[in-house]
């Protein structure tokens, strides 16, 4: 699945009044147009009700050549615009909203000012072509490509980042097209500040006559959203459907005589938006492509031809082009999602540029302090930075080389490393160790997975799968069909059922016990291995039972063993980020404790590569080692990296998935602390795909868990390494690695070799 994101914005058009005569342009006006400081503060208390995360300042270009817009300035107290928009963009920040500035051609002075209080700022190049100026131009002097490509290539040497692209449809050719797309690459080349080349098609708009762009926009998003009699179809444009399924652009507002184009337009067609997609590709792989929001019906399209982002759906609206009302994300998300991409907020700012070599640390500060989930993992630092001496982690590798428990600290410092000569040492070592403690052989299981519900109240923000009872991604799964699938398993030549749904707030214990009861009836020589300790726990809450007392009821039902997952991170400060409903990792750890008390073997777990900390792992990897070793109950570990698609954390918060090189050293860490408690590594190649599960076994991994046959938590999170997995597969993903390999029972005892 590949993310496609866009930002949400809330636009404050801080002046129109421009110095240019743009043929194409409606927003700009000559008159005199400029927001008092009262207006600035009351549209950033809207912005900040409707959780904006970025403020887009939009401007004409010079607006202080106007006399009445002069006088106003300095009657606020401002020498020029720059000044008023560094106090404006101040207030967003005093928010927690993070400005980014589009006001036109700006002196290297008038750029570096603004760096101070801004996250990115940006100008359209629009095109190089210098017959334009003679056309749709004419007038307008800072449109010249020589003072576009300054400011640009300005703001490059000051480090900001920068948003920039080209405008198409106003005359210009398919060679000037190319030539002010290879203008940008180059700039871009020597100071890698452009994080988004946007390529934005000229559309013909009818006139204003002084209306106010922000209340045309308002108007166009209550005719599209609210409807007649609030009816959200009844606005929807004619031309669009979903703003999904279209070929055509829209040429036209959704009310009214479509304007039409003036002579000196040229005709813009998706396949010409798709062909400019592929050359930013090969000019600028890095780069970011922007198809905005008025291309909306051929959004499908153009992603699939490799665009990455749909710019910024304003909660105002779209002041350049007013009339045409943004399709909601809500709607985006579901047409683009069965195409296989996800659709994600991100902030204005790219992630590769929140680091203080790219930011002021004051607008730097606020990122971290309401949008740190956004900053990509470098290790550590993300909330807070914390100096972690170099020498800990060479000390980590040897001590967990030799089994010894190693310190929060040392264990901190090994999922923080970031120096390859080291994580080859933790690879090396975690290798070794696996050695020792399982040989050269790779074990699988032949299993079947059944979620007999996702009906949950939970509300993880990790969780894809997790439905309420009236949403249409719910299911129940019936005895019937339950049964069929216990057979289905037994056809297969499964040995293990493994079996977990939602918290469904009609369950009882009585109900639990009904699922094992059935499996055993259908197919008695299967091993039952159901119910996480969230299970548990909701268990022992809707009978009164002690966790003793409901094992005790469980294992008469057919219950063999318990599998350790709603681990995530045994930290509760992470638990109450991501799953404030979920048990606590004391009540997890008490539950595990009882299912071995009662004679069940258990698993454990961790959910990594999400919003947690290394010293957060840290903290979780010497809770599950500390149980193994007053219990010795547990027979594996499963490191399960997040999923981010499909699930709150993903959609909103900016998370990303794990690379594969991460996971890998995770993996490797996870080994070395577990030491020689917990014999059994496994991959998830659910989670992570086969091809790195494969490679996992050189990373301290002995084991590749199951067939599944059926998987619902990982899919419907985002995961595209499918479901199910041959025998014959596991066995060659072994042999692939050096391996040999043998199928297992859930509690380890082999059941054939190959």
């Amino acid at each position: 699945m590949r993310r496609i994101t866009f930002s949400r914005n809330y636009t404050l058009s801080l002046s129109r009044t421009c110095q240019c005569y743009c043929k194409y342009c409606a927003f700009a006006t000559r008159k005199p147009h400029i927001y008092a400081p009262d207006e600035v503060e009351q549209r950033l208390d809207e912005a900040e009700r409707r959780n904006a995360k970025e403020l887009l300042v939009l401007t004409g270009e010079r607006p202080e050549v106007n006399p009445v817009v002069a006088a106003k300035l300095a009657e606020w107290g401002h020498d020029d615009f720059t000044s008023y928009v560094v106090w404006a963009c101040e207030r967003a920040l005093e928010r927690g909203i993070l400005p980014h500035t589009n006001i036109g051609v700006l002196s290297h002075e008038d750029l570096a000012r603004l760096r101070e209080v801004t996250a990115s700022q940006g100008l359209m190049l629009e095109s190089t072509s210098e017959r334009l100026m003679e056309t749709v131009h004419a007038g307008s002097p800072t449109k010249h490509p020589a003072q576009r490509l300054a400011t640009i290539e300005a703001a490059g040497e000051l480090g900001i980042p920068f948003t920039t692209g080209i405008l198409v449809g106003i005359g210009e050719t398919e060679e000037e097209q190319l030539e002010s797309l290879e203008a940008i690459a180059e700039s871009h080349a020597r100071h890698r500040h452009i994080q988004e080349v946007i390529l934005q098609n000229f559309v013909p708009h009818p006139r204003y006559y002084g209306r106010e762009v922000a209340d045309i926009a308002d108007e166009a998003s209550l005719a599209r959203w609210g409807g007649a009699n609030g009816d959200p179809s009844a606005g929807a444009p004619s031309n669009g459907g979903s703003g999904l399924g279209g070929v055509a652009l829209r040429e036209f507002p959704a009310e009214g005589s479509p304007p039409s184009p003036p002579d000196w337009a040229s005709p813009v067609t998706v396949d010409d938006i798709k062909r400019l997609i592929s050359e930013c590709r090969r000019l600028m792989p890095d780069v970011g492509i922007q198809v905005p929001p008025n291309l909306s019906d051929a959004w499908a399209e153009l992603v699939e031809a490799g665009a990455t982002d749909l710019g910024g759906l304003s909660a105002n609206g779209d002041h350049i082009s007013p009339e045409h009302a943004f399709p909601s994300p809500h709607e985006v998300r579901k047409g683009l999602a069965p195409k296989g991409y996800a659709l994600t907020e991100r902030l204005c700012v790219y992630p590769q540029y929140m680091d203080s070599e790219w930011m002021e640390q004051g607008v730097l500060d606020v990122i971290k302090l309401k949008y740190w989930s956004f900053i990509p993992r470098r290790g550590s630092g993300r909330r807070s930075e914390e100096t972690i001496d170099g020498r800990l982690a060479p000390q980590a590798i040897e001590k967990g080389r030799d089994g010894a428990e190693l310190s929060e600290d040392e264990l901190t410092a090994l999922f923080a490393e970031t120096r390859p000569e080291v994580i080859e040492e933790m690879r090396v070592a975690a290798d070794e160790l696996r050695a020792e403690l399982a040989g050269d052989r790779v074990t699988f299981v032949v299993n079947r997975n059944i979620n007999f519900t996702n009906i949950c109240i939970v509300g993880c923000a990790f969780c894809g799968f997790g439905q309420g009872k009236r949403s249409p991604d719910a299911y129940e799964v019936s005895e019937e069909d339950f049964a069929e699938r216990i057979l289905e398993a037994v056809e297969f030549g499964a040995t293990e059922i493994c079996m977990q749904g939602g918290i469904h707030p009609d369950l009882t214990l009585e109900e639990y016990g009904k699922w094992l009861r059935l499996a055993k009836e259908v197919a008695p020589q299967l091993h039952l291995h159901a119910y996480s300790p969230m299970e548990v726990d909701y268990m022992c809450e809707r009978s009164g039972k002690q966790p003793e007392e409901v094992f005790e009821y469980l294992l008469e039902c057919g219950l063999g063993s318990t599998p350790g997952t709603a681990a995530e991170v045994l930290d509760d400060g992470v638990r109450q980020r991501i799953s404030p409903n979920k048990l606590p990792a004391e009540r997890w750890v008490e539950i595990i404790e009882a299912s071995h008390r009662a004679g069940l073997r258990s698993t454990s777990t961790v959910m990594f590569g999400h919003i947690e900390e290394p010293r957060e792992l840290a903290r979780h990897m010497r809770v599950v080692r500390a149980l193994q070793e007053r219990t010795g109950g547990i027979t594996e570990f499963v490191p399960l990296s997040f999923i981010p698609f499909n699930t709150m954390l993903g959609r909103t918060h900016g998370i990303e998935e794990i690379s594969a090189s991460e996971n890998l050293k995770h993996t490797a860490a996870f080994r070395l602390a577990l030491g020689r408690t917990i014999p059994n590594l496994q991959a998830s190649w659910v989670k992570m795909g086969l091809g790195a599960a494969t490679e996992a076994l050189r990373w301290g991994v002995n084991d590749l868990g199951g067939t599944l046959m059926e998987e619902n938590i990982s899919r419907m999170a985002g995961s595209q390494h499918g479901v199910r997995l041959e025998p014959e597969q596991l066995i060659d993903a072994a042999r692939a690695a050096g391996r040999s390999p043998a199928q297992r029972t859930t509690l380890y005892e082999v059941v054939e070799t190959y």
